[in-house]
């Protein structure tokens, strides 16, 4: 027997306007309450010499009769012939939309109770404001209490005007406006007499309308590379990219791209631990697989079907955030972020919004974010890097922010922003405007050492290499030493081990070890100097930054072997390092970098 389906609907609405009513009778009018206990708060009700009303079978459910109130985010249950329902009710303090926010709950639609005689207030609008930012795209609107204005259309139709035009600013458009009257069941499983100006479906017809967010093996392929690994036993020379597939299916001939690299390539097997290889693998599952041909990638990227939806890749986003560190979030930090197996710098942008989580105030002024805030914000990664808004798969759509090793937030990613004016062009625009310029003109640099000052970069995608290009670099920098050019090599070990000895040596911080070396060229160019490093498999964005970051000075990029590169192409392509210092000398004496008749 099939499971049924099943639904998350999270249920908003200001004080007062019905939201435990209308939760009541769904629970009572699908016969979804536990036997006798509709009776049983009848008789509570009588004996206390208080009027009956839906909203108290919350409250016994949770046993707060004495309070009259309800207090607390509740998780009831009920069914319709379609499917199962999980309703959550949502007062708004900071528990709810932590777990919302960081998907300890999950709702698919949302349902927003105004009451038609008060009309919209306040809280109906930061309701209206948390629906959008938790990216729930079904959002139905219950106009409650339409016994009180005697189920008139233009009341209506008036809070469809003035809610729908708010809502449109928070980027909502509700399926649909139902009038109801929660107290008396009135459009909520039965069609009201009183309101035969509405054409619609009744609230319980609505919800079996919802579309259900598909399953995991629906959605498309998504598998965060966790690692690497290279067999060399007994002939094995198998190289398994591993990880954990979290949507989708793969099979045995699927074209296959990872990203950020846009590497391609085609599955050639499926491993297993101690598991006869197959033809095919599903979500959830954790498996190896080999390719068809050997391309070097990195942990932290994500692979994709190349026939299917592909994620975003960018190094900006929009998302929301709840913080929970101890110290603020603020523009422009420095801060750690994780998403599948990727780990990256991240630095906040721009704030939207804020919605103060105890206080449900909404505020679109301030510049940091404060502990158990819930905020809209625009967010900038050290690099581009692969990722799918919630609404597409949620599993690359959600991220943890860490600051000082710390787990300070959990987010969710809204839409992707375009990388028009990153912080790195910026940082080069000021950088540059400060600049202070030397007395000695380059012109006269070049007349006094007989060379043009350049950046030169080696690399290799080859694997086993990064020695060899390390040995290239500093055979260049000899070479041009004793032809008596200014020249110096620095290796990335040595900025690891002391200009950045105070970050963490480690993959994931591979992008300031890149910024560090791409400043200390702007220095060592504007001396007038030949600076030389290597850096192995440099990929196409580490290039392009370390060219930016060299301006207005100009840089040569030197592959050896196989390219790392995927679009991005380097000055010189060179078989093997026995041939390299020859050839970058040659290069350098065509580009009129080392002038001949000082030679």
């Amino acid at each position: 027997m099939d499971a049924r389906e099943q639904m998350n609907i999270v249920i908003v609405g200001h004080v007062d306007h019905g939201k435990s009513t209308v939760i009541g009778r769904l629970l009572a009018d699908t016969g979804s309450l536990p036997e006798g206990k509709l009776e049983s708060v009848k008789e509570y009700c009588r004996k206390n010499a208080r009027p009956f009303e839906y909203a108290f079978l919350l409250d016994a459910l949770k046993d707060e009769q004495a309070q009259g109130i309800t207090i607390d985010t509740a998780r009831c249950f009920f069914k319709t012939s379609k499917r199962d329902y999980i309703i959550i009710d949502a007062p708004g303090h900071v528990e709810f939309l932590k777990n919302m926010v960081t998907g300890a709950s999950r709702a698919e639609a949302a349902l927003l109770v105004i009451d038609a005689k008060e009309g919209i207030k306040e809280n109906s609008k930061r309701h209206g404001h948390i629906v959008s930012m938790l990216g729930i795209k079904q959002v139905v609107v219950l106009v409650n209490k339409m016994d009180l204005v005697d189920f008139s259309k233009e009341v209506y139709e008036a809070i469809i005007s003035e809610f729908g035009e708010f809502l449109q600013k928070v980027n909502i458009k509700p399926i649909n406006y139902i009038p109801i009257s929660a107290f008396n069941g009135d459009n909520i499983a039965q069609k009201c007499p009183n309101t035969l100006w509405y054409e619609g479906p009744t609230v319980l017809e609505q919800l079996d309308g919802f579309v259900n967010r598909k399953e995991n093996r629906q959605l498309p392929f998504r598998m965060p590379v966790q690692d690497i690994y290279k067999f060399t036993e007994e002939g094995d020379d198998r190289r398994i990219v591993a990880g954990t597939i979290i949507s989708g299916a793969i099979n045995v001939g699927d074209e296959v791209v990872f990203l950020p690299s846009n590497k391609r390539s085609v599955i050639n097997s499926i491993e297993g631990f101690n598991v006869k290889p197959r033809n095919t693998a599903y979500a959830d599952e954790a498996i190896g697989v080999t390719l068809t041909t050997q391309i070097y990638i990195k942990p932290g990227e994500l692979m994709v079907k190349a026939n299917e939806k592909q994620p975003s890749v960018s190094s900006r986003f929009r998302a929301n955030i709840f913080w929970v560190g101890k110290a603020l979030l603020i523009k422009n930090k420095n801060y750690k972020l994780k998403i599948g197996t990727m780990k990256i710098g991240v630095k906040l942008i721009e704030i939207s919004s804020i919605i103060d989580a105890a206080e449900m105030n909404i505020d679109t002024f301030k510049d940091q974010v404060e502990r158990h805030d819930v905020a809209e914000c625009i967010f900038e990664t050290a690099k581009p890097i692969a990722y799918d808004v919630i609404s597409d798969v949620e599993q690359t759509g959600r991220f943890v922010i860490v600051d000082n090793y710390e787990i300070s937030g959990g987010g969710i990613i809204l839409e992707a922003v375009p990388d028009t004016d990153s912080s790195l062009l910026t940082h080069i625009r000021e950088r540059e405007f400060l600049w202070e310029k030397s007395l000695i003109s380059e012109e006269q640099r070049k007349n006094a050492y007989g060379h043009k000052a350049k950046f030169i970069v080696i690399t290799s995608g080859s694997e086993g290499k990064e020695k060899d290009i390390q040995n290239v670099g500093r055979q260049l920098e000899e070479r041009l030493f004793n032809m008596k050019f200014k020249a110096y090599y620095l290796g990335v070990s040595s900025i690891l081990h002391g200009l950045a000895s105070d970050v963490a040596n480690s993959y994931e911080d591979r992008d300031e070890h890149i910024r560090q070396i791409g400043e200390l060229a702007r220095i060592f160019t504007d001396s007038g100097q030949i600076f030389i490093t290597s850096i192995f498999n440099l990929d196409d964005y580490e290039a392009k930054k370390l060219k930016l970051l060299n301006q207005p000075n100009e840089i040569i990029v030197v592959n050896i072997g196989q390219t790392p590169f995927n679009n991005f192409v380097p000055d010189a392509n060179i078989e093997n390092t026995e041939d390299a210092v020859e050839a970058v000398c040659d290069l350098l004496k065509r580009q009129e970098i080392i002038l001949e008749y000082y030679i």
